[in-house]
């Protein structure tokens, strides 16, 4: 195993080692929670979603590894560009994308007949604007007209052309760039002003979207409140019943693996609700496993963090790992029943292709950042990290 690192994985190990063990994890768990799926649509053949996702998962390690062999000072370098790349497809999404649950997320590759969540890259490249603009401004960081024009209007850009369509993921992504923007000490004033005149844009947005009736999702936004404050609709809230149910069946040590029930009754086992299953067949052990991996991941992108003599590869670590890490807690808190319904999957866990493709390119550069500090590789263009901070 030494050797394997040595020679073939390198940067941080602990990483490395969490990102293998959810992957194997992902095998196991969309093999028992897509039974239901494929009898749906393949005859019974519950091998048909093990593969398919044996071959996504191969794709994932990939992206991983040669991700991983890249120079960091690469994505400071093209980060403009991803962004830019980003705007338009994130149109094109809106415009043209193909439907789900009156919500154009998926963008079809000519061709290939591939779907993306545009989304998914957007994400990214916002992380890596964000943190190359830190890096750069970190001496005119209080300029209120740097901040709002060199930061603020592209996360706004970003966020609003993702909100139509994916509500949550506007919001998660939103958050990480504000945590982000924190720890890059932006002042706090600014933070919470821009903060409270962003909260009331989206209520009006979505007052406008629900008298219009122009876009199907805000309706669905409220609803999803509603269920979710109000006791009196079990059917708007069966979502959250059964995982509920498959959560207090697990138990401490749970049913044992492929032994789900809820599997059967939950209507996305494999991919929004995949907590569930992990609690229902591993138990509260499994469970709180599982969460403590994300919380290494988030502690081991800190510690890389200080480390760094430079502010692009920290923020860059940092902001990554803040993005992957509330993901993965959005998805857990809807299992268990603390927040609305919001379609988040479990990164590198739940079944789908585009999201495992995205997650393990945010991971990828994340290790490369660790790998660039045991080699020392440094680059021009950023400021260097404050010897006190």
């Amino acid at each position: 195993m030494g050797v394997l690192f040595n020679k073939y994985l390198k940067g941080d190990r602990v990483i490395w080692m969490l990102v293998i063990f959810l992957l194997m994890a992902s095998l196991l768990l969309i093999y028992s929670s897509s039974s239901s799926l494929a009898f749906r649509y393949h005859g019974g053949n519950t091998s048909y979603y093990l593969a398919k996702q044996f071959v996504f998962l191969i794709l994932g390690f990939v992206i991983i590894w040669m991700v991983h062999m890249v120079k960091y000072s690469v994505w400071f370098h093209l980060s403009t560009i991803l962004l830019g790349i980003s705007v338009p497809l994130l149109g094109i999404t809106l415009l043209f994308g193909r439907n789900l649950n009156a919500a154009s997320r998926w963008l079809e590759i000519p061709g290939l007949g591939v779907t993306i969540q545009t989304s998914d890259l957007a994400k990214i490249a916002l992380i890596i604007y964000v943190a190359k603009v830190l890096s750069q401004k970190q001496n005119e960081i209080n300029d209120f007209k740097q901040f709002f024009i060199t930061l603020i209007l592209p996360i706004a850009l970003i966020c609003m052309l993702i909100l139509p369509a994916n509500f949550s993921t506007a919001a998660l992504l939103g958050l990480a760039c504000w945590l982000l923007l924190l720890i890059g000490r932006v002042n706090l004033k600014y933070l919470l002003g821009i903060t409270g005149l962003g909260m009331l844009l989206v209520g009006v947005f979505i007052i406008v979207a629900l008298q219009l009736k122009t876009i199907g999702r805000a309706q669905t936004w409220v609803h999803r409140i509603e269920n979710f404050i109000s006791n009196d609709n079990p059917d708007g809230n069966y979502q959250l019943e059964q995982s509920k149910i498959a959560i207090a069946t697990g138990g401490i040590v749970g049913k044992g693996p492929g032994r789900s029930t809820q599997r059967n009754f939950l209507p996305h086992p494999y991919s929004d609700f995949i907590y569930a299953i992990i609690v229902e067949e591993y138990g509260l052990i499994g469970g709180v496993l599982v969460l403590s991996f994300y919380l290494i991941l988030l502690y081991r992108a800190a510690l890389i963090v200080k480390k760094a003599n430079r502010t692009f590869p920290a923020f860059l670590a940092i902001g990554l790992a803040l993005l992957l890490t509330l993901q993965a807690f959005v998805n857990m808190a809807v299992a268990v029943g603390a927040i609305p319904v919001t379609g988040q999957p479990l990164p590198l866990v739940s079944m789908g292709g585009s999201s495992l493709m995205f997650s393990s390119f945010a991971l990828g550069i994340i290790l490369s950042v660790s790998r660039s500090q045991s080699k020392k590789e440094l680059f021009d263009g950023e400021e260097p990290v404050e010897s006190n901070s």
